[in-house]
Formats: C-alpha cells, structure tokens, sequence
C-alpha cells in the first residue's frame, strides 16, 4: 500500500521538476545575463552622479541608488509577468495597451506638468509618469498585430499591401501628433526610427520606405524654415553643429559632455572619482547624460563595456525576431530591437557631440521610472516570443533529453 501511494507522488514530483527546468531551460539566459549587467552598471552609475549632488539627494546620498533599485525591481516583475501571459493573450490586450497609451499622452496635455520646455509627465503625487516611453512599445505592438491579422495565413504573407501601410502609419501617426505637441523631438525621432525599421522588417514596397525617408526629411527642414519648433530647439541644433557657437549656452551640454568623457582616459578616474561628475558640470548627469559618467569614470574600457552590452542585447533581439515562427513575434521583436539601438545611437550621440541633444535617456542605464518599466517590459515581450518559437522549445527539449541520459 505504501508502495503504490508513494509512486504517483514521486511522478508527480518528477513531472514538476522537469517542467520547471523546461522552461527555466528555454528562457534566453544570454539576453537576460546582458540585460542584467547593463541595469546593474546604470544603478551604480547613478549612484555616482547622484551622491556629491546634495540639491537632489537631500542629506541621503544614496536616494537615487534606492529609487533605482525599486525601479529595476518593479520593472523585472513587469517584465516577468509579459514574459509569461500567452501568446494569445498578448495579441488580445496588444489594442487596450495602444488605447491606454493614447489616453495617456491626452491626458499629458490637458493636466501635464513641463519640465525642460516639454509637456511630458503626469505627476502622481512624488512620482511622475511620461506616457510617451509606453507609447514607444504600444505602437511597436499594435503595429505588428495590425500587420499579422492581416497577412497571417494569406497568399501575401511575404510583403503587406498598401492599405496595411497606411494602417500602420495611422497606428503610429496618433501617438506621434501628441508627442509633438508637447513637444517631445527625442522621443518623436526614436519613435519615427522605429517606425520605419517596423516597416522595413513587415515587408512595406521599397517605395513606401524611399518616399517615408524622403517626406520625413522635407518634413524636418520645413519645420526648422517655418520656425515650428521652439527656439531653445533650434538652438539645439545650431549647437549640434558648432558647439563652439554659443558655449555657456545650448551648446554648453555638450561641451561639458565632451569634457567628461575625455577625463576618462582608457581606464577612467574611477566609480565616484569623476572629477566633473563629482563637480556637477554635466547638466542631467543621471538621466540624459548617463555615458558621461561611464566615460569619465570607467574610461574608454568600460564605456566599450557598456555598449558591447547593447549590442548584445540588440543582437539577441534581432535573433529572436528572425527565428520567430508568427509574423507578430517577428515584426515586435525587431520593433523592439530598432527601438533599443536607435535610442542608444542618440542618446550616446549626443554625449560624443555627433547627435543632436534632444534628451533621450539610455535603455535600461538611465535614470527614470518611465524608462525603466517600458524597457523591460520589452525584454520580457521578447522572452515572451523565444519561449514560443522553435528556438526555445528546440532548446528545451535538447537539453531535456541530455538530462535524461
């Protein structure tokens, strides 16, 4: 009798544990190692930054370092649970997801507080929220669903027609005239950016991308002519090109950018050495201008560091979305990817002095809860898709069998 009761039980142990090293076996250890690098150096940069600047931290030199932590900490449960919710269900909430997005980005019009001469954040009693980082995964989202609800299955899988390019651009259109009107350029370039990459990966006529490429570019020098941006905007960009123009003035972000990094030397003065840091020279050390810390105080070493980090992040995204087996899986991930890479390209640009300043943060390094949760709850859409795909679950089995023998 107690033979018999003691086997089902020891199957029943044996099934969970096998399917818990399933799954643990499919996840992509190699994207979530990177990623967690990358928020471990930031939280420490951050520190850094924060500590000797006694007008932000008050008489705690560590607040920023704690309010980070909590970030990270809320944005891996975030990214925990969209890396377990059913595919399906992601398709299913992918519409509410863009529709709450959009109300956010009214609702920053109508009761958003301006900071930096932008209209972006809602405050919530000591926390702020800026709608316009979620908007940035809502479009990738609601962009692949369109395109793989109307291509799946069709005899035109391979390239989609016009009117799901028109679909598409209107998904993004919505959200981006609100981001305008704040106005918001940083997050406005990187969503036009991931925009087109989405289209480009969708299958859109090489005319469509030409035409978007040149419209997009008439677009940006009328407005600069017709004086539709703001003048503190304009003067942004005359910096860009000669930061020696006006060097106490817009182009002064950039020269103390520049200055910082090259403090750095090959191996930087060290984590809480940075002389400029420590100073507070460079304006939004913890949020926009977080390389610099990295390039003064970890040196040209730790700055690659930072990046082949990126890179490994990107390369990892853009794998996924080349072995998805969904066209919605494929067309998200490499969203997701031209996302990550474009905002890393501007934000690092910018700390060099070979992009604009528009005030991107850097994915998963910078400063900023917003940031933080939209971020990660992108790397776990992309778990989500490997866990589904014929990568992971050839993954699992293989070493399911190995486990076996």
């Amino acid at each position: 009798m107690s033979i018999t009761a003691t086997r089902p039980r020891a199957r029943s142990t044996q099934l969970m544990e096998t399917t818990t090293r399933v799954k643990a076996a499919r996840v992509d250890w190699v994207l979530m190692s990177a990623s967690a690098a990358l928020l471990g150096i930031g939280a420490l940069l951050v520190w850094s930054a924060t500590s000797a600047r006694d007008d932000l931290t008050g008489s705690d030199p560590s607040s920023y370092f704690k309010r980070q932590l909590v970030n990270i900490a809320i944005g891996v449960v975030l990214a925990v649970m969209v890396a377990a919710t059913d595919h399906r269900w992601v398709r299913i909430l992918a519409p509410l997801v863009y529709v709450a997005s959009v109300i956010g980005l009214v609702l920053v019009l109508v009761m958003g507080s301006t900071i930096n001469g932008s209209r972006s954040w809602i405050q919530l009693g000591s926390m702020s929220v800026q709608p316009a980082e979620f908007a940035k995964l809502a479009v990738v989202i609601g962009m692949a669903l369109l395109v793989a609800e109307r291509t799946e299955g069709s005899l035109r899988a391979s390239q989609v027609g016009n009117l799901d390019v028109i679909g598409m651009l209107a998904i993004a259109g919505i959200p981006a005239v609100l981001i305008l009107l704040q106005p918001d350029l940083g997050t406005m370039l990187v969503l036009a950016a991931t925009v087109f990459g989405v289209l480009a990966v969708a299958g859109a006529a090489r005319m469509w991308l030409i035409g978007l490429f040149v419209a997009g570019t008439a677009a940006a020098t009328l407005a600069v002519r017709l004086h539709v941006l703001k003048s503190y905007q304009i003067d942004r960009f005359m910096a860009f090109t000669n930061p020696d123009l006006d060097p106490r003035g817009a182009g002064y972000n950039t020269t103390q950018a520049r200055i910082a990094i090259g403090n750095g030397g090959f191996f930087g003065q060290g984590l809480f050495g940075g002389s400029q840091t420590k100073s507070g020279f460079v304006p939004e050390q913890h949020t926009d201008f977080i390389f610099t810390v990295a390039g003064e105080e970890l040196g040209l070493v730790g700055s690659a560091l930072l990046i082949a980090l990126l890179g490994v992040v990107l390369w990892r995204a853009l794998r996924i979305a080349m072995r998805a087996e969904d066209l919605f899986g494929r067309v998200a991930a490499a969203g997701i990817a031209c996302w990550f890479g474009f905002q890393a390209f501007q934000n690092i640009g910018m700390c060099l002095g070979i992009m604009p300043v528009t005030g991107v943060p850097l994915p998963l390094v910078s400063y900023g809860g917003s940031s933080m949760f939209a971020g990660l709850m992108a790397l776990g859409l992309l778990q989500n898709i490997h866990l589904r795909s014929g990568e992971g679950i050839g993954v699992a089995r293989s070493r399911l069998v190995r486990s076996r023998f």
